[in-house]
């Protein structure tokens, strides 16, 4: 990973990055380590977290067209790029395909609305987000392996720089690589102390997959979402996160998305509110100490927050959580 990064102190007391630690993709670029989350965040609100973020020093976006809010996104970036607070280069745009646009020749049609609605030229990231198109039957149709293709097309194209996947299992992985002529760079899927994904992790990382962590804190704002009962225990409110938070004088969040970094993951954590949003960027000049990294690293509980049950179907190719998963 890129160490490099300075600062100056903002009024706040929080740290302005004027430029961010970054971990090299097997694509060649660059992606910074902490990314401002997009998903859940309202209309009428996700536009400011963009440019509070972008102002703060963050240097990575991630977004998707099944969010709903990429215009106002695009909004917000084009207004900070004419500010001159940052340039395109330094921003990292991540979207994703979704489920109904896997049809070889949807792809390019979907990525060009997106480029579109968040007023860029290019994406530096373009994720399939999630290995499930709604079909019915034993297998995914279009195969993953076909939209794969029209995926590698969009960097031949120059519409995207880098390509991956997101809510992806070891075994498909291992399908969509076997044929794949470009690798994916990135798998990106829910990791937090609750739930490591460590198999996961070392298998992308002995082949050059980067992982990036949503949902870092647990997502406690999307139990209606998900399905899980609105008490469902998160690590944000896990009793040792909180004593490290209180022991580092630092906040339960800023403990996470730091286990998370020091791992040697990138995460996004998603907020609208400014404080909050330069709070959880404050976390590259400082380290969890090994013993107690350790410690978040052997949390007991282990348990999905996004475990994807809503894509089950006793009619589709996942019948059951394990299917979807692999059993992972």
């Amino acid at each position: 990973m890129e160490a490099q990064q300075g600062g100056s102190m903002a009024a706040s007391g929080y740290r302005v990055l004027q430029s961010q630690p970054s971990v090299k993709l097997s694509s060649g670029y660059s992606l910074p380590l902490v990314g401002l989350g997009t998903w859940k965040s309202a209309k009428g609100e996700v536009g400011a977290a963009v440019a509070s973020a972008l102002r703060a020093g963050y240097r990575h976006i991630d977004c998707a067209r099944i969010y709903g809010n990429e215009h106002e996104v695009g909004e917000a970036l084009a207004a900070v790029l004419a500010e001159g607070v940052v340039r395109r280069e330094e921003v990292f745009i991540t979207s994703k395909l979704w489920n109904s646009d896997h049809d070889p020749a949807r792809v390019e049609a979907a990525c060009k609305q997106t480029m579109a609605d968040l007023r860029v030229s290019y994406l530096d990231l373009y994720l399939i987000h999630w290995p499930v198109t709604g079909n019915t039957g034993p297998e995914v149709l279009p195969r993953l392996e076909d939209t794969w293709a029209a995926m590698e097309k969009l960097v031949d194209a120059g519409l995207v720089r880098t390509i991956g996947v997101s809510n992806f299992s070891v075994p498909k992985l291992e399908r969509l690589m076997a044929g794949a002529r470009i690798p994916p760079a990135v798998n990106q899927v829910e990791a937090h102390p609750y739930w490591r994904n460590e198999a996961l992790r070392a298998w992308c990382e002995a082949r050059g997959v980067h992982l990036t962590a949503y949902s870092p804190l647990g997502s406690p704002d999307s139990a209606a979402i998900t399905k899980r009962p609105e008490d469902t225990p998160t690590p944000l409110k896990d009793a040792l996160v909180g004593q490290v938070a209180a022991q580092l004088v630092r906040s339960p969040a800023q403990i996470l998305i730091r286990w998370a970094v020091q791992r040697g993951t990138s995460v996004l954590p998603k907020s609208v509110n400014a404080d909050r949003i330069r709070s959880n960027l404050d976390v590259m000049d400082w380290e969890i100490p090994a013993d107690l990294f350790q410690q978040l690293s052997a949390i007991p509980h282990q348990a999905r927050m996004v475990d994807g049950s809503f894509w089950v179907n006793p009619q589709g190719p996942y019948v059951t959580i394990h299917d979807l998963w692999d059993g992972e």
